[in-house]
């Protein structure tokens, strides 16, 4: 039955607004060992990491979590098969050992996803180069992939994916990487962080660093929801950042600036306009650079443009150029689909930084872990495949500043490869959705609520048959319910009617118009929970309706012909 399968009751600590100024307190009267600002998937995992081996940890972020390039990226969680082809097979090993273990710790979230590979004339890959790249690939994951890639003929090819261009077309392959929500990803590894003693706050600002014999001792921090400022005192201060990490490391006087920026763009189109049986990844006819074509539901997210970028990152957004571009390339790879700017559903942008030649080890590293003459520990750089590496990396510079500083033995190894997220318990995903489908469940809803929530699925499907409004779906034809929107609140420390419909759900990405339809209801159902009042529901939605018209500024862009 159902409660042989998972806990039957959530597996970790309150995290809600409550927990969150609880959490803020203790930072402010506790000296910390750890302080880490930027709670994106490398602070969420850094924090996981050091609350694991017992270090008194804070993370805090002058947003939601994953606000920035962490709810904005493909959701792949790949060795990269261009890198295989670069020649890069270290990273390439590196990238199919963590795909292993994220598989492992976070089956719920982490989902096997076939490719189909298809070739044709006139392309950079050859069949025969091709095939030599995915048996390189298979080996360096040691054959421990879901399965071995399949070479395809191009009948084959054809039969897997009719729509697909068959002019020039010579054959393909097939082979699997993961996908993931990756925002719900970066909040399963900050609640874990939580739940193993990490002091956590989202919209707290670090507005200047603290100083002790000219080292970063702690910072300042805002409370952006009550204006409150308080100090908090660490050890060790570790900037996560991501795209905004030499914007703070210049606040200490840093001139040396360590990031190159790449933007990457996705979009979302209705499915059946392609007529895609399953996900595609293949060069583009436009520029033989390789274009990902990913189904999820009714709707298919094609990525990403991958261009130099030299914006703010707070101004990063989708232009008409990008999507252009991304529906010529699907147009080229689908003829029939004739896709418009009209047929964009969403549209996000996300900026992938990585360290300048000169910080970087060795040429074409993703990552680097530098520290500032004032003892900040940045890491830059950095991918969604990587990021438990990573943050075992950082970690292990903050174990030796504090065995230097306090004395002790060899540092603890990291554990995060053997336990589980928040959600993960559950072994086989599988098994629990057959059972809430056997239990009356429809099967979409069933689907959805084990990939989302995983073993904490029970609670939330409790919830609804306690309280039937909690069942039904926010947006018609959605399987997202309003029961989910009240466990954001209570468990996932959702504050605004963004973390709501952007992060928390994607009801903002996948629902028509943004769910602006939905939105002031939404608002007010989240007034009742959190005690808003007139004003600040009014501001939320506002807030909300704002975010809507920011990335549909493409849309103006195209039409207006610019």
């Amino acid at each position: 039955m159902l409660q042989t399968l998972v806990s039957d009751t959530l597996m970790d600590a309150p995290f809600s607004h409550l927990s969150r100024a609880a959490d803020l307190a203790t930072m402010a009267t506790h000296r910390l060992d750890l302080l880490v600002i930027g709670a994106g998937i490398a602070g969420a995992a850094i924090a996981r990491d050091a609350a694991m081996r017992g270090m008194r940890t804070a993370l805090i972020d002058r947003g939601d979590f994953a606000a920035g390039t962490g709810s904005r990226s493909s959701g792949l969680i790949h060795g990269n098969l261009e890198h295989v082809i670069q020649g890069r097979w270290r990273s390439v090993f590196d990238a199919c050992r963590e795909r292993a273990i994220l598989r492992d710790i976070a089956p719920h979230l982490v989902v096997p996803q076939k490719f189909v590979f298809p070739l044709h004339e006139g392309g950079r890959l050859s069949v025969l180069k091709l095939e030599a790249a995915l048996w390189i690939y298979d080996l360096l994951s040691l054959f421990r992939n879901v399965r071995r890639h399949r070479r395809m003929g191009k009948a084959a090819v054809i039969r897997a994916e009719p729509g697909l261009r068959q002019r020039g077309l010579i054959g393909g392959a097939s082979f699997f990487e993961a996908w993931c929500n990756d925002a719900r990803l970066t909040l399963a590894s900050i609640r874990d962080a939580h739940r193993h003693g990490a002091l956590v706050a989202n919209y707290a600002q670090s507005e200047r660093f603290e100083m002790a014999e000219n080292r970063v001792s702690g910072a300042t921090v805002l409370d952006r929801t009550s204006d409150r400022v308080c100090t908090v005192r660490a050890a060790v201060v570790v900037n996560a950042t991501g795209p905004w990490s030499d914007e703070l490391r210049g606040t200490l006087g840093t001139a040396t600036r360590a990031l190159l920026y790449n933007r990457g763009v996705h979009i979302l189109v209705p499915r059946h306009r392609l007529g895609q049986h399953g996900a595609v990844a293949a060069l583009t006819p436009i520029d033989d650079r390789m274009l990902f074509l990913v189904p999820s539901g009714d709707l298919t997210c094609i990525g990403a443009t991958n261009t130099e970028s030299t914006e703010h990152p707070d101004d990063v957004r989708a232009t008409a150029e990008d999507v252009v571009y991304l529906l010529r390339s699907a147009n080229a790879l689908y003829p029939s689909a004739r896709l418009t700017p009209e047929d964009v559903q969403a549209a996000w942008a996300g900026l992938w930084v990585r360290p300048k030649p000169e910080i970087a080890n060795h040429p074409g590293q993703e990552y680097a872990i530098v520290e500032d003459a004032a003892g900040l520990i940045s890491v830059i750089g950095g991918t969604l495949t990587l990021h438990r590496r990573i943050a075992a990396a950082a970690v292990d510079r903050v174990a030796r500043r504090l065995r230097d500083r306090h004395g002790g033995g060899r540092a603890a190894r990291s554990p995060t490869d053997r336990r589980p997220l928040t959600g993960g318990e559950v072994r086989d995903p599988n098994v629990l959705i057959a059972d809430l489908i056997g239990g009356g469940l429809p099967g979409a809803i069933a689907e959805h609520l084990v990939r989302a929530h995983g073993s904490e699925t029970p609670a939330i499907v409790r919830a609804a048959r306690a309280d039937p409004r909690l069942g039904e779906p926010v947006v018609a034809g959605s399987p997202v319910l309003w029961g989910e929107l009240l466990h954001a609140m209570r468990r996932e420390m959702a504050i605004t009617l963004s973390d709501l419909l952007m992060r928390r759900t994607r009801l903002f990405f996948e629902s028509p118009g943004q769910a602006v339809g939905q939105a002031a209801a939404v608002a007010e159902f989240a007034a009742a929970e959190m005690d808003w009042d007139a004003a600040r529901t009014a501001s939320e939605l506002a807030a909300y309706l704002q975010e809507v018209q920011r990335v549909n500024t493409f849309r103006d862009e195209v039409f207006s012909g610019q």
